[in-house]
């Protein structure tokens, strides 16, 4: 199990299903409060195990950030589409803990799991950004490489609002030839 060390008080690792319950809150928090995700009801912990574990059986990280005091953010590689010829190619999903946010933790995660999904074989990566206002993810992930692909126009209705999508890309290893 490698880790990799945010400050001196923070370790990005692979996630157990000990960190779910604190996943399950920050996930739940965004759910909730903000347009950053389009899902609509908070995941349930059987969810979040069965994600973990379907993850992990394909090889694909799902990180978090440990601090003391417990887990304060995390990120995965999902797979981009479900057909086959996708299977190079992955979404990644950041959140940080509102009360964490702006400690780097973010950029831990994201450096941590473009690593990972490269090292797991993965070619491609994709980041599906709302439109929430705030610039934040969509700088976060140009520090990274990515570059913006694309926009989607309404394609999300949350919290009485119509909601775009901003799709960026970011190649992680040569397609073969």
């Amino acid at each position: 199990m490698r880790k990799t060390v945010v400050k001196p008080s923070a370790v990005i690792r692979p996630a157990t299903p000990e960190d779910l319950k604190a996943v399950a809150e920050i996930s739940a928090h965004y759910v909730t409060h903000s347009v950053a995700t389009f899902d609509e009801t908070p995941r349930a912990m059987t969810d979040w195990q069965r994600w973990l574990d379907e993850l992990t059986g394909r090889g694909l990280p799902f990180l978090v950030a440990d601090m003391p005091g417990g887990v304060a953010g995390y990120a995965y590689a999902g797979p981009w589409r479900p057909k086959p010829a996708y299977r190079y190619t992955v979404e990644d999903t950041i959140y940080v803990a509102p009360d964490h946010i702006g400690q780097g933790l973010g950029t831990a995660l994201l450096g941590t799991l473009v690593t990972r999904s490269t090292e797991a074989g993965m070619r491609q990566m994709i980041a599906v950004i709302a439109d929430t206002g705030d610039p934040g993810s969509a700088t976060l992930h140009s520090r990274f490489g990515f570059v913006e692909t694309g926009r989607l126009t309404g394609v999300g209705f949350k919290h009485g609002r119509s909601i775009d999508t901003t799709l960026m890309q970011r190649p992680l290893r040569p397609a073969p030839a």
